[in-house]
């Protein structure tokens, strides 16, 4: 019998799962439900930006602190963590936006040099920025810290071309989408880096997905397609849970004990 090593039982706790499609089509919803979640409480339920805020920062602590406790990788608890950072993500870039009047143009540019900013002192501190060595907790935090501002990033970048830049949502959408299939491209046929491959085109599913959101979501006067920020946020939520739901059971996104 083969004793397990110290290196073995260290990837047995990764607490990220392995990159499927089932993967990538989460993720996009759930930036997707960032986008039309926060303006659903936002403006909806009339919390306002600042109570939306408040609840949705305290809800993420709480979850957070549950994923930074859990010993390996558990689905469930892991998405909604991606859920719920994606609102918070937005909500940032949001307040910056709309309660201290940060022009979008220089909210993409502060989120960028802080996503820059994080990814140098991860891999000053970890010599590397791979999500197949999540087993540590300050691995994890840079990991989540990182998510984050993927996200803040998003929102302001897929603001700026869609509304400033007046490309619109649909449009951006594919813009976002063409970008990322290029990246698709650059890494399965001319073997471009991995790991960079992966946080470019994590970084644009965020204004992708936001760019579909607001595209199902605002009225048609708006260049939406008018099914409302309910209707589109209950539509991927249910999607997110029967993934998720599946993948618990069949754990088809579970890291490779070897990865």
């Amino acid at each position: 019998m083969k004793m397990l090593t110290r290196e073995d039982a260290l990837h047995m706790l990764n607490k990220v799962p392995e990159v499927t499609l089932y993967f990538w089509i989460i993720k996009i919803m759930a930036t997707t439900v960032g986008e039309t979640g926060a303006d659903f409480l936002n403006f909806n339920l009339k919390f306002g930006l600042t109570g939306t805020s408040v609840i949705m920062a305290f809800l993420l602590s709480v979850f957070l602190l549950m994923q930074l406790r859990a010993k390996k990788y558990v689905p469930w608890l892991y998405w909604v963590n991606v859920v719920l950072i994606s609102v918070v993500g937005t909500l940032v870039t949001d307040n910056l936006v709309d309660n201290f009047g940060v022009a979008l143009e220089t909210a993409t540019a502060v989120f960028g040099l802080a996503l820059l900013a994080t990814f140098a002192l991860w891999y000053a501190s970890e010599k590397t920025l791979s999500i197949h060595s999540i087993f540590t907790t300050k691995r994890e935090l840079f990991y989540w810290a990182t998510i984050l501002f993927t996200f803040a990033l998003g929102t302001a970048a897929g603001d700026l071309v869609a509304e400033s830049m007046k490309l619109g949502y649909a449009h951006s959408a594919l813009m976002f989408g063409a970008i990322i299939a290029a990246v698709t491209v650059a890494y399965s046929g001319f073997k471009a880096n991995a790991v960079l491959a992966f946080w470019i085109a994590y970084v644009l599913t965020r204004p992708l997905g936001a760019s579909c959101g607001d595209w199902l979501s605002q009225p048609i006067k708006n260049g939406g397609l008018g099914m409302g920020t309910m209707t589109t946020s209950l539509m991927f939520l249910a999607t997110i849970l029967s993934l998720v739901v599946f993948l618990s059971v069949t754990r088809r996104d579970a890291m490779p004990r070897t990865a």
